[in-house]
């Protein structure tokens, strides 16, 4: 009895310290990828202060989760780096009330970074294995805000748009019109556009109240390509 005691003592001692040292690799990611590139606005911090990172990725890569660059999830995609969610979060401008579609749910990451943002993410993944992986860690920790559909991100989700945000997470040949079609009056797009990762910007759409469209080329980029059914 005693030495069974001990082993549970033991285990749960050894969780503990290995949750602190996720805990901390995700701070000095805070701290030394985000805030000194310059994003600062707190409700970002907050939302990738509060997502546990590691648990996007396989079990294996949990500590390179938090490293500067993307991870590999599996079928040709990645977990961007952890900057890049910040980046385009930011630039997203997502308040409380918003509805938000994201192209590419991939790891659920990004998802659950932007429902810690808005009222309502509609996510859509082509890769039905990545959606079905996606939903399962997004209920674990509870996100009902959240809503997964296995499909074609071209297409969009007129049933559910306008939309106040849109986000892409794959690099589109050329910006999806459909997708365009989908922004709200007011909104904003964020998304990677080119035919090769050499090739790639993100860009910053926006569609002001009379439904005018200005498109801004912001930052050079390297993102998988978007699937096409």
């Amino acid at each position: 009895m005693k030495r069974i005691l001990f082993t549970i003592i033991f285990l749960s001692i050894s969780c503990k310290g290995h949750d602190n040292e996720l805990y901390q690799l995700r701070m000095n990611m805070i701290e030394t990828q985000i805030k000194k590139r310059g994003i600062t606005d707190q409700t970002i911090l907050d939302a990738m202060k509060k997502v546990n990172r590691h648990e996007y990725v396989q079990e294996n890569f949990e500590r390179l989760a938090y490293s500067d660059r993307p991870v590999p999830i599996g079928f040709g995609q990645t977990i961007s780096q952890p900057y890049i969610v910040a980046f385009m979060s930011h630039k997203l401008n997502v308040a409380s009330h918003h509805k938000v579609l994201e192209i590419g749910t991939g790891s659920g990451y990004q998802a659950a970074v932007l429902a810690e943002l808005s009222d309502h993410v509609y996510t859509i993944e082509i890769i039905p294995e990545l959606a079905k992986r996606a939903e399962k860690v997004l209920k674990k920790n509870d996100y009902d805000n959240i809503t997964i559909r296995i499909g074609d991100g071209y297409k969009g989700w007129p049933e559910h748009a306008p939309f106040d945000r849109i986000m892409v997470t794959a690099a589109p040949k050329e910006i999806p019109e459909k997708l365009v079609e989908q922004l709200a009056p007011g909104g904003i797009m964020v998304l990677p556009v080119g035919e090769t990762v050499m090739m790639q910007y993100l860009w910053l759409i926006t569609k002001d109240n009379d439904g005018q469209i200005e498109k801004e080329k912001i930052l050079p980029v390297r993102f998988v390509p978007m699937v096409k059914k």
